[in-house]
């Protein structure tokens, strides 16, 4: 395993946020990922680093947070969160962000309270989610097996066999189960870009969903949208890795021209809370109605969050025989289980994604037709039998998924 820790910890400095010499590292991490981020610290100071910063959390002390202090106090982000946040920007620092959270820490907890914190933290950090979603600042997520999330995915294993398991999993999806993890990755960036780049010069209109499980939908691409996937560029030209593992191509879509029905195919996971068994009808780009049959108070706070989170802000296509949805594994995170099915966000839309929409305002955005909201909430629709035909300028259509996978 320290074998494999020193080789995630390589692949996260090198491929994930490509630090260059002199620049800064902040980690922001679970304690009970310590031996990771330690790897990750000594990595980034190999490699150059001036610096290494840690933020660390804690799954139980928030808990203790939601269950003896009161609404004001929760939803209070002290200045020295921001300061914090600013301080990576300011500085330039490079941001590793790990995820290890234990599925069960915020049962009995309220999720309109849990939403309303997470509203209160999206809004202080505006500027910090701005860096990132613009990326201006490099980062990369990852994920830290532990055992309480590996017995939610392993029920009828024992809690070691469970975690070992899941090591194996996240290994196999990093790719450290290869000769040379870097060079596997960099053969992956290439695959993506060129379906990224079919698409990007296929001047598509509009995409048309279909399956048995009830979606039927369209949606409309804004002259000028960009395809991109596992690699992306900074705002001054550096590639990076923003999410490992990754097997999506992702776009923004135009937000005003959403249509029809979208039904899950997988469960979201959000703030701690399970939707599942939810659909999403839209018109005029709108969400116009949902419903879920498991958490529909978590997707009522999602939606409600703002204006801009009654639309749709990506479009991410992912081929059902993915490395990951090859698994079989429901992992429970986003992180993985978007990369096992097509899926769209709610919320805000990626800048970068959009010809020199780095360089355009918010407002210079939106007329474009590319989102603005404090949420982004990726959510999994891709199934065994999902078929998108897209519409390109010419009238023309073009078979971009059949029976759920790329036809190219």
């Amino acid at each position: 395993m320290d074998k494999k820790l020193k080789q995630y910890a390589e692949l996260v400095v090198r491929q994930g946020v490509n630090l260059a010499k002199g620049e800064m590292l902040t980690i922001a991490s679970p304690i009970i990922a310590a031996d990771l981020v330690e790897e990750i610290t000594e990595a980034a100071y190999k490699a150059g680093a001036r610096k290494v910063m840690v933020l660390w959390r804690h799954d139980k002390l928030s808990r203790l947070g939601y269950l003896y202090q009161d609404e004001a106090t929760l939803t209070e982000v002290p200045d020295w969160v921001v300061a914090s946040r600013d301080y990576i920007i300011d500085n330039k620092s490079a941001y590793v962000n790990i995820i290890s959270d234990d599925p069960d820490i915020m049962n009995g907890i309220d999720a309109e309270l849990i939403t309303k914190v997470g509203r209160a933290s999206s809004k202080a950090l505006t500027r910090f989610r701005e860096s990132t979603s613009t990326n201006t600042t490099r980062w990369c997520l990852v994920a830290y097996p532990q055992e309480a999330w590996a017995k939610q995915i392993f029920p009828d294993l024992e809690p070691q066999a469970a975690l070992e398991k899941l090591w194996d999993h996240v290994q196999r999806t990093m790719r450290l189960d290869t000769p040379d993890p870097i060079a596997a990755w960099k053969e992956h960036e290439n695959n993506l870009k060129k379906r990224s780049d079919i698409l990007n010069n296929a001047k598509i209109v509009k995409f048309h969903y279909k399956n048995s499980i009830g979606t039927d939908f369209s949606i409309g691409m804004p002259k000028g949208y960009i395809f991109t996937g596992a690699v992306e560029l900074s705002s001054t030209g550096v590639p990076f890795t923003a999410n490992m593992p990754t097997e999506e191509v992702f776009s923004t879509p135009d937000r005003m021209t959403a249509e029809g029905t979208l039904v899950s195919a997988l469960p979201l996971v959000h703030g701690g809370k399970i939707v599942d068994k939810f659909s999403l009808t839209f018109k005029n780009g709108r969400i116009v109605d949902y419903k879920a049959e498991v958490g529909q108070d978590v997707l009522k706070g999602i939606i409600e969050t703002d204006e801009g989170a009654h639309y749709l802000g990506e479009i991410a296509l992912v081929g059902y025989n993915s490395p990951i949805q090859n698994l079989k594994t429901l992992f429970y995170k986003t992180l993985f289980d978007e990369n096992a099915s097509c899926h769209f966000a709610i919320g805000r839309g990626f800048p970068a994604c959009y010809t020199n929409g780095l360089n355009m305002t918010k407002d210079e955005l939106l007329e474009k037709g590319i989102n603005n909201s404090l949420e982004h909430v990726d959510f999994m629709v891709g199934t065994a039998d999902l078929s998108i035909t897209a519409t390109t300028e010419d009238g023309k259509e073009m078979v971009i998924f059949k029976d759920g996978d790329w036809t190219f």
